[in-house]
């Protein structure tokens, strides 16, 4: 995230190994997959939502992003920011104040057009949220970018920091936030920020979520296709939770170049090896999350498998006020050093995959060498519990099913690693399993299990983005209080200069893991899978792929 466009966020590097292919002809799969008009996509979950300002998860942002638009994009395969609703924007000098200039002649799936009062409607939608809207399960995202809401329900919410929106004419919107943040421009690329019709704006605001922790009930309008209108390349036309399917047409009046397939499916396939025998038989035309072992399987028989570039961090999570032996210092740097990290990432992660000794990968500035490390030491976890008073640590175990992530191929296995490594210290282990969407998610963001598995992708190349989304404050995932770690991401998150920004996300992880919260475990190069038939989209260390590139051979 940088001041002003001139200065927007720096491109990492990623160089996408794409295998070399004999290229098939569209009309030899013909089947279920539906020859040269429908691309059929094997996803690893359902979406959670149809309403992206809902959702933090990438499965619900695959679908999502094919239909919304947010106004900032990313450059294709790359993490520099470039227009996206908006054909350009700039901040004031203290970064305060926002102003966006919007395309022309851009038209939403309902017919309504892309004006400044539009935009400004979504960002006052969010802002005045309220009830089971402000639970951060349900508004992770605004939260963790804006803050809190007009009128905060919780003492635990944060205070606001967006100020209001104005349209300056016709097509120049103008967002004010009260301090200058780190989490801008990126903030406004983000799936979950993305730009949603008046008229369906005026439906959701008559349905309610209800519900609190693991067991929120999301609206029906999120649930069920036909309400939600975004002004992306495909609108989404049906929701077939039956068949675990989601199906996307052309939207013929959309504002670029228009989408490459007629009709887009995402179908849930929620174990790995099913979605590979799924492509392998024509059933589909690609899947996210190949397993490092099937890469150069798949390779020799044709198909396309390109390679993400680095971009995400994998951990084992402590929710404090879950267990309040974790409260302990002594009891978290313990099952830190339990854990074989190297073991994972030998045998769980594709060849690139490193062990982490932070919350980010070292391609994102802000990534320090001076951070305490845990070495893998049975012994001392051992010693340090009985030095807590903890030699009999009971703990639950949460961790997903029916999913696999970038950052984590294989839930299950990585889980029994885990778990006999924490099982040799002396920790007895309950397993807790979830379904991905929306239980296992919900829960960990109520701060509902003792130990989770979870990770992140980056969303745009900025320190904060990745440790600014745990640690800035009071976080029900982790139930701790550290004035000194908020303290030192605030500074860092109203920082404008981006040098010294980095030297303070530097020192902030160098706090963050001598308190050790959780232990970050790995990052990896996830690979993605095409058939030999089609022409994919650009692959993103972001995992934003766009489908509406996607054509036949």
């Amino acid at each position: 995230m940088r001041r002003t466009r001139s200065r927007v966020v720096q491109a990492i590097s990623a160089t996408l190994a794409v295998g070399l292919i004999t290229a098939g002809c569209a009309s030899e799969r013909d089947g279920e997959a539906g020859g040269g008009d429908t691309f059929i996509f094997g996803a690893a979950a359902d979406p959670g939502s149809l309403d992206p300002a809902l959702a933090s998860d990438g499965e619900t942002f695959r679908v999502t992003r094919q239909a919304f638009e947010a106004l900032i994009e990313h450059e294709p395969g790359g993490t520099e920011l470039v227009g996206g609703l908006a054909e350009s924007w700039e901040s004031s000098e203290d970064g305060t104040q926002w102003t966006f200039h919007l395309r022309d002649g851009v038209t939403f799936h309902d017919g309504e057009k892309l004006t400044a009062e539009a935009v400004c409607a979504n960002y006052d939608h969010w802002f005045n949220w309220k009830g089971t809207y402000q639970q951060k399960a349900v508004s992770y995202y605004w939260q963790t970018i804006f803050g809190g809401f007009a009128e905060n329900e919780s003492e635990n919410t944060a205070e606001p920091n967006y100020k209001g929106c104005t349209a300056k004419d016709e097509l120049t919107p103008v967002i004010e936030v009260h301090e200058a943040s780190a989490n801008l421009p990126g903030g406004f690329s983000l799936q979950a920020l993305a730009i949603h019709s008046p008229k369906s704006l005026e439906a959701y605001q008559k349905e309610e979520a209800t519900g609190e922790g693991d067991a929120i009930n999301y609206p029906k309008y999120s649930q069920e296709a036909g309400t939600v209108a975004g002004t992306g390349p495909f609108e989404i036309t049906e929701w077939d939770k039956g068949n675990d399917e989601v199906t996307l047409k052309r939207f013929d009046d959309y504002w670029g170049e228009k989408a490459g397939v007629e009709t887009l499916v995402f179908r849930t396939i929620s174990e790995e090896n099913a979605r590979r025998q799924a492509l392998e038989g024509g059933d589909i035309h690609g899947y996210d999350l190949v397993a490092p072992s099937d890469v150069k399987t798949l390779e020799d028989k044709n198909f396309q498998v390109p390679v993400r570039g680095v971009f995400n961090i994998f951990y084992l999570g402590f929710s404090q006020e879950a267990n309040a032996a974790l409260e302990k210092k002594e009891v978290r740097q313990a099952l830190t050093h339990a854990i074989d990290r190297q073991n994972i990432v030998d045998t769980q992660l594709p060849e690139g995959g490193v062990a982490a000794t932070q919350f980010m990968p070292d391609t994102v500035d802000g990534y320090s060498k001076d951070v305490a490390t845990y070495a893998y030491d049975t012994d001392k976890a051992t010693s340090l519990l009985a030095d807590a008073g903890e030699e009999n640590l009971a703990v639950d175990f949460c961790y997903p099913t029916e999913v696999t992530r970038p950052y984590m191929p294989a839930p299950a296995d990585m889980f029994e690693l885990m778990k006999a490594d924490l099982e040799r210290a002396g920790v007895t282990v309950t397993p807790k399993p979830m379904k991905w969407a929306p239980d296992y998610l919900d829960a960990t963001e109520s701060g509902s299990c003792d130990l989770h598995l979870l990770g992140w992708t980056g969303d745009f190349n900025d320190g904060y983005n990745f440790i600014g989304t745990w640690f800035s404050g009071y976080d029900e995932q982790w139930g701790f209080r550290n004035d000194e770690i908020f303290d030192a991401m605030k500074a860092a998150e109203s920082e404008p200069d981006v040098a010294q920004r980095t030297a303070l996300y530097q020192k902030a992880n160098e706090l963050i893991m001598d308190y050790v919260p959780g232990v970050p475990i790995s990052s990896s190069p996830p690979s993605i899978a095409f058939s030999a038939d089609v022409n994919p989209p650009e692959v993103s260390p972001l995992t934003q792929e766009n489908f509406a590139e996607v054509t036949f051979k």
